[in-house]
């Protein structure tokens, strides 16, 4: 089963951080994990602007993701296209361009984001 990661379940499994819940979820061999490019450049812009929750090498995060086997989804015009089908539920572009890449792919979204769990589809919420 493929499933995307939302940016902060990156971030902790990079670290070591999941909560149970997301620990429990992954633990099966069966899944392929994927990252959005948008998590990336997520990270790259809040980083910038001294988000103590994305103060990560970037470099270094992707290439630990790429050689532990996670895979990259990058944005394709069809994922654009699946925003208009979204409900104003959340605000945060980076968080919405990934909703529609997950439900457009057909990929459960692995999220520790309360809002996010709200949107219709394959949205798995981990809390934290």
């Amino acid at each position: 089963m493929r499933i995307l990661l939302d940016t902060h379940i990156l971030l902790w499994a990079s670290t070591n951080q999941l909560p149970a819940k997301a620990k429990e979820y992954l633990k099966d061999s069966d899944k392929v994990l994927f990252f959005s490019v948008v998590s990336l450049w997520e990270i790259e812009i809040k980083n910038r602007l001294k988000r103590k929750d994305f103060d990560v090498d970037i470099n270094e995060l992707y290439y630990k993701l790429c050689n532990s086997g996670y895979k990259e989804l990058s944005v394709e015009s069809t994922h654009v296209l699946y925003l208009q089908e979204l409900p104003e539920i959340h605000k945060d572009p980076f968080d919405r361009i990934m909703v529609a890449q997950a439900l457009s792919e057909k990929m459960p979204f692995l999220t520790a984001d309360k809002v996010i769990s709200d949107y219709p589809g394959s949205i798995i919420y981990v809390g934290r």
